[in-house]
Order: structure tokens, then C-alpha cells, then sequence
């Protein structure tokens, strides 16, 4: 079961896809987040969603707001995908632990060892404002992540 809006969000501290440690706090008083979980890299759904955030990128990344996106795919993995793809901003790695980050928000798939479609929009001081978790196959809707960002 997903965390719920008005939870306070737990802190993970995963490796991004250059190898750096990104922490979640690190954001805290400073800009709100947008926490996304997807399956792997590679995928048809999954590319197409990080693609369509690539292209609209600066609604996603800027003084305001971080986009962090998490998957259970390996950091080298990751690097050659966002090369690969021109994702400019964070793949961070829930490899190792496997699944940490994904089950500290609910979204971990035992059966499957992924994530599931999970976003998490939280606020700057940490709590969970608005949330969306679909199933393997189901993309999300950016449109969605824009009214929620509006309404902080």
C-alpha cells in the first residue's frame, strides 16, 4: 500500500546514475520534489514516460521544483540509458538494497522485483502532498504532476 497524501515523506539516499549520492532532505526548505518510481530502463512505457518529462523539462527542474526518478535498474545501467535517452536530470538507483526506497514508499512489486508506476509530489517541508500509483502498464499523465505542482 502506497503512502498516503499528508504523510510525512521517509528520506532514502540512493546513487544517481554518475554515481553521486542523492538524498531526498537534501531538498527540504528549498524546493518542492517530484518523486517518480517506474519499473526499469529500457521498457517501452517507461522510456516514453521519462522521455515526455525529458521534453518538458523545465516545468520539472528548476527553482521550484526537483524531479527525481527511481528505478531498481543498477547505476550503470541507468548512466547508459540516460545517455542513451538525453535525460539530463536524476535516475537515482533502488538496486541495491533491492527495493529499499520502493517498499518505504509501497510501491515495491515482490512478485515482479520492481516498482510499480508510483509518483509522489512532496512538498518543501517534506510532506506528501499529492500521489498517483498505476500499474505496470498503465504510463502516467504528466498534465496530472503539473495540477498537483499548481496547487502547492
Amino acid at each position: 500500500m502506497a503512502i498516503e497524501v499528508g504523510t510525512k515523506a521517509p528520506d532514502i539516499e540512493l546513487k544517481n546514475q554518475h554515481g553521486e549520492l542523492v538524498r531526498l532532505s537534501d531538498f527540504r526548505g528549498e524546493k518542492s520534489v517530484v518523486l517518480l518510481f517506474y519499473p526499469f530502463a529500457f521498457t517501452g512505457v517507461c522510456t516514453g514516460e521519462l522521455c515526455a518529462l525529458r521534453d518538458e523539462l523545465p516545468k520539472f527542474v528548476n527553482d521550484d521544483v526537483q524531479l527525481l526518478a527511481v528505478s531498481n535498474d543498477s547505476p550503470f545501467s541507468l548512466r547508459v540509458f540516460a545517455e542513451q535517452e538525453g535525460l539530463e536530470y536524476p535516475l537515482l538507483s533502488d538496486f541495491w538494497p533491492h527495493g529499499e526506497a520502493s517498499r518505504a514508499y509501497g510501491v515495491f512489486d515482490e512478485e515482479k522485483g520492481c516498482a510499480v508506476r508510483g509518483t509522489f509530489i512532496i512538498d518543501k517541508e517534506g510532506v506528501v502532498r499529492w500521489t498517483v500509483v498505476n500499474g505496470l502498464p498503465d504510463a502516467r499523465d504528466l498534465n496530472d504532476y503539473l495540477k498537483a505542482l499548481g496547487s502547492l
